[in-house]
């Protein structure tokens, strides 16, 4: 399965197949990740910047993202 979670400041890729639950994505960013609820990305939770350095740390690549111009 694959997502795509979208604001102005930021677009989030998911791809399920990838994702190895390591989490990291919601140890650090919690406001925003949240594997309990449904849609589980709370893109509007945090600024764009800090929510790429959370995708960034995402060690199986499920979570990939572009910043918005």
């Amino acid at each position: 399965m694959k997502r795509v979670y979208h604001n102005d400041g930021i677009t989030i890729y998911w791809d399920s197949s990838k994702c190895i639950h390591s989490g990291k994505c919601f140890s650090g960013l919690p406001e925003v990740f949240r594997p309990g609820k449904r849609p589980w990305v709370n893109i509007d939770a945090a600024d764009a910047l800090k929510i790429k350095r959370a995708i960034d740390r995402c060690p199986s690549g499920a979570l990939t993202c572009k910043l918005n111009e």
